[in-house]
């Protein structure tokens, strides 16, 4: 099942939260500020040990990685680094593999409900229409959990998610 919700994703009760990282993994603005700070210290922890460990030069875009979700109401945080959008070079495989590699991560620790952010439209600024295309279709392609909830912050993020979804689908519900 695919849903679409407005709301903040730190809120969500699901296995998994998939955090909208930077290639540090130190925490910083938007979605990534938010988890860091309402999961607590035990991310951040979590996340110096990786760069401490196999992720020392830091999370490459389009990769996914899992930590604790601390004091979020999640089992499980998985980071993942979304590309800068560009008009000059398509990295639109690249935010696929955001959501197809967030996925991998999620079976592989055991979950069946995951939520995402809509990674890359903030500071990376990548036009919502097309983002949300990219990741309903990624997900719909990969997805073998019960559950996959987007989580929209605003209502025009969440129009334009069920906009591309009624595309999609051929105007079928969610």
């Amino acid at each position: 099942m695919i849903e679409l919700v407005q709301g903040d994703i730190t809120e969500q009760r699901v296995d998994v939260v998939v955090n909208a990282a930077n290639s540090s993994l130190l925490g910083g603005s938007g979605v990534d500020g938010a988890i860091h700070r309402k999961g607590g210290p035990e991310i951040l922890a979590e996340c110096r040990a990786l760069r401490a460990g196999q992720y020392g030069g830091g999370l490459k875009v389009g990769h996914a990685v899992a930590t604790t979700a601390g004091r979020l109401p999640a089992r499980w945080v998985v980071h993942t680094v979304g590309p800068v959008y560009s008009t000059e070079e398509d990295r639109s495989g690249l935010l696929a593999d955001c959501y197809r590699n967030s996925l991998r991560v999620a079976t592989e620790l055991g979950a069946e409900t995951v939520a995402f952010p809509a990674i890359s439209t903030g500071v990376y600024r990548w036009p919502m229409a097309s983002a949300a295309e990219i990741a309903l279709r990624a997900v719909l392609d990969h997805h073998p959990l019960r559950t996959v909830r987007f989580v929209l912050f605003s209502s025009a993020a969440h129009d334009t998610f069920a906009a591309a979804w009624r595309e999609i689908s051929g105007g079928a519900g969610l």
